[in-house]
């Protein structure tokens, strides 16, 4: 029988100046643990002591394989690449914080300082893409946790996976809210005139002040247009991502998200609405109650309308976009924006015809 998710009964808060920088308060266990911590004053006054700022670590991530499959019938493609594990982005929203559980770790504050790395990545997916009998299909690159994350800067696990599926003439979707993405325009560019990639950039506001509340250590908004604008010159297809809306904050804003796109060359878009499944309701609910106590009543409302009085409903089909009035509304107004702005006229072109494994090191070249 499967284990039911029960939230922590409290928050295990740290404090605001250890924690600058980061998108949540809490570093609650996650819900395979047996035992929780809570912070409480003993007497010696210890609790209010200051604690030192909240480092970011990597470990390594010693994976068998490297690209992961799904048999969700609601996703466009069947497998996907995550090149680390945890997010310093510390987006709040993020549905991919409740994996961290599984390794015994909180999905709140661990998730974004205590991160893991795929090194041998390149390699893994070079060996599984010359399996005897391997059908080359759209592999997404990054939708777990970002590909480009600023740690990528120094690892460049991600650029390296590009190499590879450039070698092999293979597709690949990205999606990324960083504007670290341009670094590799010289190999984007490269296999977007072999019809082998797509880009698509994540923002979810223009307000900078709620974009960098929602996803602190992510790229401003300006910055996130600049790189849709830079790839789009590049010649590289390129998509923006309304994800997450999130209803009674950022789901007025539609319009103007997708003109600024269209306005630097854009003309695809997609919206997810907030996703909050396990531990993700707990966190984001004391994010809200932190930085928007005025509404933070309102937005929880909103968001159980779209979910059948639920705070999350996993259902296929309905999970990304919700149900119910005030979910249609999203979706009319998202339709009529693109419809105004001539976007989502077209499917971005993809060759799956040029996909050929290059000789392995080592191998005897053939003569015809």
């Amino acid at each position: 029988m499967p284990r039911l998710y029960k939230p922590p009964p409290t928050v295990h808060a740290v404090q605001a100046d250890a924690r600058r920088g980061r998108g949540t308060a809490s570093k609650s266990a996650g819900r395979f643990e047996r035992f929780r911590t809570e912070v409480f004053d003993d007497g010696w006054d210890t609790v209010e002591e200051d604690l030192p700022p909240l480092r970011t670590t990597v470990q390594a991530d010693t994976a068998r394989s490297i690209i992961s499959y799904n048999q969700s019938p609601d996703i466009h493609f069947d497998r996907s690449i995550n090149p680390y594990r945890g997010c310093e982005h510390g987006c709040v929203y993020c549905f991919a914080r409740p994996t961290h559980s599984y390794l015994g770790l909180s999905p709140g504050l661990d998730f974004e300082s205590r991160l893991f790395a795929k090194f041998d990545a390149p390699e893994l997916l070079a060996k599984e893409l010359r399996k005897k009998g391997y059908e080359p299909a759209m592999i997404a690159l990054g939708v777990n946790t970002d590909c480009y994350q600023p740690i990528e800067r120094e690892h460049r696990i991600t650029r390296r996976l590009l190499e590879v599926l450039s070698a092999f003439n293979h597709p690949v979707s990205i999606i990324t809210k960083s504007q670290l993405v341009r670094r590799d325009i010289d190999i984007l560019s490269d296999m977007a005139a072999r019809q082998l990639v797509m880009v698509a950039l994540s923002i979810t506001s223009l307000d900078r002040d709620l974009a960098r509340r929602m996803e602190p250590r992510a790229a401003t908004p300006p910055r996130r247009l600049a790189t849709l604008e830079a790839l789009n010159k590049a010649g590289v297809q390129t998509t923006i991502m309304t994800a997450p809306l999130i209803p009674g904050l950022n789901d007025h804003e539609i319009d103007a998200l997708l003109q600024a796109a269209h306005d630097v060359g854009t003309r695809r878009a997609g919206y997810v609405l907030l996703r909050m499944p396990f531990e993700i309701k707990d966190l984001f609910r004391d994010w809200l109650a932190e930085n928007f106590p005025d509404r933070a009543k309102k937005v929880i409302n909103l968001i159980r309308s779209t979910r059948g009085g639920k705070d999350y409903d996993s259902e296929f089909f309905t999970r990304g976009k919700g149900k119910g009035p005030y979910a249609e509304l999203i979706g009319q107004r998202f339709r009529a924006a693109c419809r105004r702005l001539d976007m989502n006229k077209a499917p971005h072109p993809v060759d799956f015809s040029k996909f050929r494994p290059p000789p392995a090191p080592g191998d005897q070249l053939k003569l015809f």
